[in-house]
């Protein structure tokens, strides 16, 4: 089963939205597995950091920054 898992930060980052706002950016985080394989070069970008491969994805003016794994993806930032 594909997972969106948020780290202890990100979910902090989230929480402290207005509920609203969480709610609208967790509608656009529409994600598939296959989402990965073809990246919207609008809505997605790929970054290196320490070793890691991780996404970016734009939501409003947020940017949701997640790392591909075994179970679906981790959000590891949310941000402004």
């Amino acid at each position: 089963m594909f997972q969106i898992i948020f780290n202890e930060l990100s979910a902090a980052e989230i929480s402290a939205l207005p509920k609203k706002l969480q709610l609208e950016l967790l509608a656009e985080f529409q994600i598939l597995p296959e989402d990965l394989d073809h990246l919207d070069s609008e809505r997605f970008g790929v970054i290196q950091r320490e070793g890691k491969k991780l996404y970016r994805y734009r939501a409003k003016d947020y940017r949701i920054y997640f790392e591909k794994t075994d179970e679906g993806v981790t959000v590891r930032r949310v941000l402004h």
